[in-house]
């Protein structure tokens, strides 16, 4: 699974999106392709996973739920285990 996050350029929306990229990244690991940032203009601040849109503004802001959102839509086993995720942040060598 493909996710791309569209963001204004002039809205400063830049640092809303790659906290967002981190927290997939972080969440799903090798489950999905990559988080792509998509610069936008006129407020845009819109996810899509696999072209499908699973968020966009003005809807109230809410991570977690964009996190169910892609979760939902892969397979069971996608993801990172507890485990895994430590690894990932550097945790444990």
């Amino acid at each position: 699974m493909k996710i791309e996050i569209e963001y204004c350029v002039p809205c400063g929306y830049l640092p809303r999106a790659t906290e967002a990229q981190t927290r997939l990244l972080e969440e799903f690991g090798n489950g999905i392709e990559g988080v792509t940032l998509k610069t936008g203009r006129k407020g845009v601040f819109t996810f899509r996973a696999d072209g499908e849109e699973i968020y966009a503004k003005p809807a109230e802001f809410d991570i977690d739920a964009i996190v169910g959102s892609v979760r939902s839509l892969l397979p069971e086993s996608a993801g990172v285990q507890p485990q895994g995720r430590d690894l990932l942040m550097g945790k444990r060598h």
